[in-house]
């Protein structure tokens, strides 16, 4: 760790630009960076520049199988699910991108109070999930201390006689200082996630003509710094795929990690990829200035998951369902699942609060897990490194050499199993309880095969949260 290095502006806007253009890698050239991300040791800066400048289709099509083959030796089947609880609209910023923007007269406003917060969580337990996403506009009347009360009134709900509770939140908040971060870390957050929107200053201050402090492109850029420094184990950085050149994006998403590794020894917990959608009210979603195609789109989560092997790949509801789908072969680990991004609709269908931008898969929840089922995917509620302490480095001790699997893969299917004994639909129910018993057939050690078997039966007679 290198604690010289924290608080540096680690973008060099030129540097990046210029390596986006010029020729793609040779053949051997190309060969060469697929073999040694197919090692799970990930990509240097170097490196994806040269995977960025491919534009042959069938040498993407390369990429995304190495792609596929990294993801598969590091995550198995399992698929993490989760849901956003968007706790109000009101912002005081007015990025030309978001539909919560000040200057958008065309949505109504709200910040939920702790009892519709309860509601909301209430509602997402009933449908079988167990981690969420708190996420709000920015604004004084929703600083920590409202987050705090939040995280804990969120925690405190149950629901089927106290046997189903939420057991992890993870938060996704405006920059703050160290001292708000250790406040958060108190309350037992899991991930804290914080997007930079666009990690080239100049276009920064284009989108994000006001607001305090968000027009401050450096002091949301070192906001990861601050977070780890007050105790946050687990980040989880992204950009708005659509405002400027992906592949500009796509190096400072890398320059990022790197910074963090140097910075604190271990890189972002997760990266995000959220590709501009249509926003009520706002501009910049009606014309939008870069915009990714499905194809590139598809290169962009390829290339970020060989780059970066051990850090998860969160995609939302932004996307429709075959897209999403299709990128979960190639790179993707965690989905948000239902999805509403208006304050107060989970509790009530007739929300009138307004979204922050349109969702492209609507699917329920049962519908979404019908479909991992059918793909052969185990979706995943687990939450037991969190609770386990298997987060930031220790979590990475674990990953790179391959070790983590013997906790994730049985911690996936004893929460599969619950959600299929508590929530499911009866088709949903019958053909899940096949691909559990596939599952651990398929299992080659005999005693974590006979583990996995003893505490499924567990949970069929009636335990839950049950995990390594």
């Amino acid at each position: 760790m290198n604690k010289e290095e924290r608080g540096k502006n680690f973008i060099d806007r030129d540097k990046l630009y210029n390596m986006i253009e010029g020729k793609a890698p040779s053949k051997t050239e190309f060969e060469n960076i697929l073999n040694k991300a197919s090692k799970l040791k990930g990509l240097s800066l170097e490196d994806v520049a040269q995977l960025l400048r491919v534009e042959d289709a069938s040498l993407i099509k390369q990429i995304m199988l190495v792609a596929k083959d990294v993801k598969e030796s590091i995550y198995g089947k399992r698929l993490v699910l989760f849901a956003p609880i968007y706790t109000g609209n009101v912002c005081v910023n007015n990025c030309l991108y978001c539909s919560f923007r000040k200057d958008n007269h065309l949505i109504k406003r709200t910040i939920l109070s702790m009892d519709e917060i309860a509601q909301e969580t209430s509602a997402l337990l009933k449908q079988g999930h167990k981690r969420v996403l708190l996420i709000c506009g920015e604004n004084n009347r929703n600083g920590t201390d409202y987050m705090v009360e939040a995280i804990r009134t969120t925690y405190k709900v149950k629901e089927n006689n106290g046997r189903d509770y939420i057991r992890r939140i993870n938060v996704e908040l405006a920059p703050m200082e160290v001292n708000d971060f250790s406040r958060l870390k108190a309350e037992k957050i899991g991930t804290y996630v914080c997007f930079q929107e666009t990690y080239d200053e100049v276009k920064y201050k284009d989108f994000h003509p006001c607001g305090t402090p968000k027009a401050d492109y450096l002091y949301r850029l070192s906001v990861m710094d601050r977070a780890m420094e007050g105790g946050i184990d687990d980040v989880g950085i992204g950009a708005l795929f659509g405002l400027i050149d992906y592949r500009f994006e796509v190096l400072a998403m890398i320059e990022h990690a790197n910074h963090l590794e140097r910075a604190f020894g271990c890189g972002p917990h997760t990266v995000s990829v959220p590709r501009m959608e249509y926003a009520v009210g706002a501009p910049l979603s009606e014309n939008i200035p870069c915009p990714v195609s499905d194809d590139d789109f598809k290169k962009i989560v390829a290339i970020l998951r060989i780059a970066l092997p051990y850090t998860g790949i969160i995609l939302s509801t932004r996307e429709n369902d075959m897209m999403r789908n299709e990128l979960i072969k190639y790179g993707v680990s965690q989905i948000s699942a239902a999805s509403k991004t208006n304050p107060g609709s989970y509790s009530h269908s007739d929300q009138e609060s307004g979204a922050q931008f349109s969702t492209g898969d609507t699917r329920s929840l049962d519908e979404v897990i019908s479909s991992l089922i059918d793909a052969g995917y185990i979706p995943s509620f687990c939450t037991g490194c969190y609770r386990n302490g298997r987060v930031g480095h220790d979590f990475m001790d674990l990953a790179k050499p391959g070790l983590i699997k013997q906790y994730c893969f049985p911690n996936a299917i004893f929460t599969f199993e619950e959600y299929l004994e508590d929530f499911a639909s009866p088709k949903t129910k019958e053909k899940g309880f096949l691909l559990i018993d596939k599952l651990i057939k398929e299992t080659n050690q005999k005693a974590l095969q006979e583990k996995i078997k003893e505490n499924v039966e567990a949970i069929h007679k009636g335990q839950r949260d049950i995990y390594f």
